[in-house]
């Protein structure tokens, strides 16, 4: 019996103490079609023991009435919940599941294969530590291989395991397995992952996912599971304190706190930190939370700080350390990737909203856009659905970020159209850039006749005159 089972059954409070305190990490899957996602996590929930007894009867009964696998027991129906995936046997939404080990907590999160639903795999991806991308042994590399494992790339994640999937289709074959893992290393030198681990599996039969195999005993290395479990993604995250005010409390006239997670790095009460954007300085007071003030929080809580001087800071304002600034700028480069079907237009205005801070701003210019099949640049003079691009953007009032590549959390942004209030974009702020070194924005004729009459009809307007600009 494990200690956990032990705890459960003499200790429900010091069990679930052990289970707050164990680390997270935050799993994307993603690959081809039918390369087995949602069968991959569904037999690791099964094997784990992190399925009921009401789920596995309603799962039985539902293999048989979708009849996806031939009326055997399919563990894919564990994540793929909607209608229209159980009917195809797809996955079309990102479904997230949560299970636990000894070692950590995971969530996971099922992402589509179809390249239609690109933009799905994206936001799946925006959020995790560590992609596990399939590839099934019988196929090879594929080309949604590439796009996933290029998205995965563009939106930092460092780790990934390459789950070398259906080797039962392929009689368990040492040279298939070998044979991809060289193609793959081939196609993925030249991208952003600093940890890549290669793993042959069935999620079918459950051959290395939890368990070991019995039928690949040329294999040296760990499980998928015992993989997950080791891997360590503190190193990715950014030391610099980042916290950007989520909402100003003001209880009463002796209290005014500011709420918000830290972004990354830790504070201690006594700490000197400077607001963002007006600059001026003050020390930590009191770290207040639900349970009590903390001397110490780190990133990823929840907390309200309260400051030892009365200074002007609102929503959409951030706390750093003076001496570790970001950068402010109202222009800058960024990767976008592109999620709605009405196209990326330069000079169309939008709403951005970067962290907690709403302004508006349109793209300029658009540097090109990128193949993602065979990874190679090309002009563009907008962005599609599910296309990527590099963009440099112009916004109403100065941003406080840092580079993506250094801090995913304040490098983020989303573009929002002004009239629907749908999101159609999301972006990674790869650098700031001069105002003038932006490409010159093309002026309509529209705008220089609007522009011609505002100054002929009101001079004391003081409008300059846009086509010598």
């Amino acid at each position: 019996m494990t200690t956990e089972s032990t705890l459960l059954q003499t200790d429900i409070e010091s069990y679930l103490k052990l289970h707050e305190n164990k680390d997270m990490l935050r799993i994307l899957t993603c690959g081809s079609v039918d390369d087995g996602k949602s069968t991959l996590i569904g037999r690791l929930l099964f094997d784990s023991k992190m399925i009921f007894e009401d789920q596995m009867a309603a799962i039985e009964k539902d293999s048989k009435r979708f009849n996806t696998t031939d009326e055997a027991f399919d563990l894919a129906l564990l994540v793929d919940g909607l209608q229209s995936e159980r009917e195809q046997g797809i996955t079309i939404d990102v479904a997230y599941r949560y299970f636990a080990t000894e070692q950590r907590k995971f969530i996971i999160a099922d992402t589509p294969g179809h390249e239609q639903y690109t933009r799905n795999m994206a936001t799946g991806a925006s959020t995790s530590d560590l992609a596990i991308i399939l590839i099934d042994a019988r196929h090879g590399v594929q080309v949604q291989t590439r796009r996933h494992s290029y998205i995965c790339s563009q939106l930092g994640i460092k780790h990934v395991i390459i789950a070398i999937n259906k080797m039962d289709a392929v009689d368990y074959d040492q040279g298939v397995y070998q044979s991809i893992k060289k193609d793959y290393r081939e196609f993925a030198k030249d991208l952003a992952f600093t940890d890549v681990r290669f793993v042959p599996i069935s999620a079918l039969k459950g051959d290395n996912v939890v368990n070991e195999s019995t039928h690949m005993t040329w294999y040296p290395g760990s499980t998928l599971l015992k993989l997950l479990n080791t891997v360590s993604v503190e190193q990715d995250k950014s030391e610099s304190f980042r916290f950007q005010v989520q909402y100003v409390n003001r209880p009463n006239l002796d209290f005014r706190g500011f709420c918000g997670t830290l972004a990354s790095g830790e504070i201690r009460v006594g700490d000197t930190v400077a607001a963002l954007p007006s600059g001026k300085e003050s020390k930590i007071k009191s770290i207040v939370t639900f349970d009590g003030e903390l001397e110490k929080a780190v990133a990823g809580q929840a907390v309200t700080l309260t400051l030892t001087d009365e200074i002007d800071v609102s929503r959409g304002d951030m706390l750093v350390r003076p001496h570790d600034k970001p950068n402010s700028s109202a222009h800058f480069e960024a990767d976008v990737v592109w999620m709605t079907e009405e196209a990326l237009c330069v000079d169309r205005e939008y709403a951005i909203k970067h962290g907690s801070k709403a302004v508006y701003g349109y793209a300029d210019a658009i540097n090109y856009k990128v193949d993602i099949n065979h990874l190679t640049q090309h002009p563009a003079q907008q962005l599609a659905l599910n296309e990527m691009g590099n963009c440099h953007f112009s916004v109403t009032e100065p941003l406080q970020f840092d580079a993506y590549d250094d801090n995913r959390d304040t490098g983020a942004f989303i573009i929002i159209d002004r009239l629907t209030n749908v999101t159609v974009g999301a972006g990674m702020i790869r650098k700031a850039i001069d105002a003038g070194k932006g490409k010159k924005r093309e002026i309509s004729e529209f705008e220089l006749e609007m522009n011609a009459l505002v100054r002929k009809h009101f001079p004391h307007w003081g409008v300059k005159d846009i086509s010598k600009a």
